[in-house]
């Protein structure tokens, strides 16, 4: 699939960089210095921090990655968003706005709806979003007709399996048009984690008692998890703006990415009972009571969703941005600039999801009403890290 891309010159430098962005993002956005941490890259095309024209062109990486397209599993797909992995090697994908979830063969694509999920009311950026599999459950985030709340039902993983009937695990999420959220994964202490927006409310990312613009971690069952940092509370960070990905490294460290508004997208290392900023603070902000992202990106670049993290570096899926970006990481620090991949080539990316072995899922988002679909789309791409 070939889609337009512009090049552009790099101050500076003499490498080029590929800047895709004709579509919109999915309505794109501390400090605190932490010791021993790399400052954050500022990936622009006119700043020291832009990836290299190999990396972002053919595919090539800088030493230590490079990523290549091994094969498209399934095609066909209705505005996917949310992708869980089930024991055995198959996938859970969900529809946004058909409210369905189905199940993809991991080795031939086939395909086997579940069927629709009740309860669930799609509208703007709300709809059926991030799912999570854990102990013979199937979690899913979704937008109700008065919030955003997570539902958790019975799934054996049989190819004749139907889900059973949702029960509520967390509600009361604020909802709006914009800014939902969405994404939910269970961490290596067996709790679950979520990523909410502001609904375009900016204030309530700053309030503790709202569970927008948070990162919530909770028990299987939606309790507080043991060890919050605020008492008898599902929060675990504030100051977001719009948590779209989250991921653990190797050991165990807790990374997110989120939608700026004008200037800076974000890639967070999550420190438990942390303010991010917003709406005080976009990007690196070098301000006292904030915590500063590792990357950061002008929002043309990235409008990031989905991320995950395979050989050393987190890979970050980006929709207005249409590529996916490498951000090669050194235990809590950022070893080296930020890569683009895939630029331009399969349009909006929305989520991706490490499969083990080096191996990435990838999908795209051209029929979320904001791309431009062409035959196939939308798809689970099958993906090599070497």
């Amino acid at each position: 699939m070939s889609r337009p891309v512009v090049l552009k010159a790099l101050w500076g430098a003499a490498a080029l960089m590929l800047v895709a962005g004709c579509s919109s993002g999915d309505s794109s956005g501390g400090s605190g210095e932490r010791p021993g941490t790399a400052p954050p890259a500022s990936v622009s095309a006119s700043g020291p921090g832009s990836a290299s024209a190999s990396a972002s062109a053919s595919g090539a990486a800088s030493p230590g990655g490079r990523v290549s397209v091994a094969g498209t599993l399934t095609e066909g797909l209705k505005s996917p968003w949310g992708l869980a992995e089930l024991p055995g090697g198959d996938l859970l994908v969900s529809s946004r706005d058909e409210r369905t979830i189905t199940r993809v063969d991991g080795r031939s694509g086939a395909k086997t709806s579940l069927g629709e999920v009740p309860g669930v009311v799609p509208g703007g950026e709300g709809g059926l979003m991030g799912l999570a599999v854990h102990d013979g459950w199937v979690y899913a985030y979704l937008t109700a007709a008065s919030d955003n709340r997570i539902v958790r039902m019975r799934y054996g993983g049989g190819d004749g399996d139907r889900l059973g009937a949702p029960e509520p695990v967390l509600t009361g999420i604020p909802k709006g048009t914009v800014h939902n959220g969405g994404r939910i994964a269970f961490g290596p202490d067996g709790m679950l984690y979520a990523g909410t927006g502001e609904t375009g409310v900016t204030g309530l990312a700053q309030d503790r008692a709202s569970l927008g613009g948070k990162i919530l971690r909770m028990t299987p069952e939606g309790r507080p998890a043991p060890g919050n940092p605020f008492p008898d509370s599902v929060v675990y960070t504030y100051g977001h703006r719009n948590v779209q990905g989250i991921a653990w490294d190797a050991d165990g460290r807790l990374w997110a990415a989120e939608f700026g508004q004008n200037t800076w997208d974000e890639l967070n290392l999550i420190q438990p009972g942390k303010n991010y900023g917003w709406p005080e603070a976009e990007g690196q902000a070098g301000r006292e009571g904030f915590v500063d992202p590792v990357a950061q990106w002008p929002t043309s670049e990235a409008s990031p969703s989905g991320i995950a993290y395979a050989r050393g570096a987190v890979w970050m899926a980006g929709l207005r941005g249409e590529r996916l970006w490498r951000i090669p990481l050194s235990g809590a620090e950022r070893s080296g600039d930020p890569e683009a991949f895939l630029s331009g080539e399969y349009g909006r990316l929305r989520t991706v999801l490490a499969g083990g072995g080096g191996r990435l899922w990838l999908v795209n988002s051209e029929t979320d009403t904001r791309g431009t679909p062409e035959p196939g789309d939308d798809r689970i791409l099958r993906l090599e890290v070497r």
